[in-house]
């Protein structure tokens, strides 16, 4: 069995939810894990468990944000543009945004993007900083997307964590420069959400705000960081 677990993403100038990451998770001997493969479980089967959380989430009404995520090998899927609209036009009028885990080419960035944005679907690229999504390899592609997303968990497992500030400024002045949606992933504490604050970053996601869970288990989706 395969469901979504949703991690809050948080406005803090408004402290409200705008919208959900939404992490797929396997059950295996009686509990959630996170899959070997993200391709194990094919996208038409993820729009459909998408969809059931939007109806469960009431985006609809909310008009909150579902965020899912594609790897390479998903985005290249000759099927994955029209499994997705085909997704938005279910979910209507609610908001739904496409995060790249993984880099892809120029080519492919302004093809998804010429389709989402034609049925209101935004584009994002995750980990901005990490691997292979280093400035000078997206700089050509930031014109056609909508977000970046800047993980700070990222640096803190490599053990550079004394960057995160300078990088961070960094890429909120690329995001501003660009006129793109920003969220500071990994906000862990009242002192990451103090420090995000005094930079000017408004969106946050994180730990301290709420680890990804199920809906329907029974327990607030939002900590009181918010």
């Amino acid at each position: 069995m395969y469901r979504f677990f949703v991690q809050p993403q948080i406005d803090h100038s408004q402290k409200a939810v705008f919208g959900y990451e939404l992490l797929l998770r396997k059950e295996m001997n009686g509990q959630w894990a996170v899959p070997k493969s993200f391709t194990e479980l094919s996208l038409d089967k993820q729009a459909k468990l998408l969809e059931q959380l939007a109806s469960q989430l009431q985006t609809k009404v909310t008009n909150q944000v579902l965020a899912l995520n594609l790897n390479r090998q998903q985005a290249e899927d000759d099927l994955m543009l029209g499994t997705i609209i085909y997704l938005k036009k279910r979910l209507n009028p609610a908001a739904l945004t496409i995060e790249l885990t993984e880099s892809s080419s120029l080519a492919e960035i302004q093809k998804y993007s010429l389709f989402f944005h034609q049925h209101d679907i935004k584009l994002s690229i995750d980990d901005v900083g990490t691997g292979s999504n280093t400035f000078e390899n997206i700089q050509h592609a930031l014109p056609f997307i909508d977000q970046i997303k800047f993980a700070m968990q990222n640096l803190r497992m490599s053990g550079q964590a004394d960057r995160i500030p300078r990088e961070l400024a960094f890429w909120r002045d690329v995001a501003r420069a660009y006129h793109l949606e920003f969220i500071l992933e990994g906000v862990e504490n009242l002192g990451d959400q103090k420090m995000a604050e005094k930079q000017g970053v408004e969106w946050h996601q994180g730990y301290y705000y709420g680890k990804p869970r199920l809906v329907d288990d029974g327990r607030q989706l939002v900590n009181g960081g918010c």
